[in-house]
């Protein structure tokens, strides 16, 4: 298994999750009251809905990108600048769908291309305070691209559930049903 065939069906599986909660909590709420939730934030010092998911859809991108060492497209700097700037305009659940569908396309492109990377390649990670990790292409995926991707769905996952929108493991969990073992009749 390459590093791609890992990390592509992970966002991809996970992007759909999300969007699926955003369209039950637009069920849910009323109008107004479903496009207050990107607004909405656990902690006064996190970042709101609203960029938690423009967040999850730049680390699904970047890890994509940067694994398989293709320069960033604007489209990722948009990302950014419009999670940075969610609080003052965190926009709507249309807007939040038509990111997490952007992503989705990127993504399916990536998918169809042919590209191995070794899981040694170094890997230079800058973050934009100044600090860089070096990495293996592998740690990358492992240690930091798959946490943070998790980590942006995850509180998504949690600004919903604490502003009471109808959530549960089965939620979060969904794609495991296509494993499950059906019961056998005696």
């Amino acid at each position: 298994m390459t590093l791609p065939d890992l990390l592509i069906p992970t966002y991809v599986q996970m992007l759909g999750v999300l969007s699926t909660w955003l369209t039950k909590a637009g069920a849910q709420r009323s109008a107004g009251d479903a496009e207050a939730l990107l607004a909405t934030r656990l902690a006064p010092d996190m970042f709101p809905l609203a960029t938690q998911i423009r967040f999850a859809c730049r680390q699904a991108q970047e890890g994509v990108f940067r694994i398989r060492q293709h320069d960033f497209p604007p489209s990722l700097q948009t990302l950014l600048d419009e999670g940075r700037n969610a609080g003052e305009r965190p926009g709507t659940l249309a807007d939040a769908q038509a990111r997490i569908a952007e992503t989705l396309a990127v993504l399916a492109a990536a998918a169809g291309e042919s590209i191995t990377i070794s899981p040694a390649t170094p890997i230079a990670h800058a973050l934009p305070d100044g600090m860089t990790f070096d990495l293996t292409a592998e740690q990358y995926a492992r240690d930091w691209a798959l946490p943070q991707f998790y980590f942006h769905v995850v509180t998504a996952y949690s600004i919903l559930r604490a502003q009471g929108v109808e959530l549960g493991k089965a939620d979060y969990s969904s794609h495991m049903f296509a494993y499950l073992r059906s019961p056998t009749t005696s």
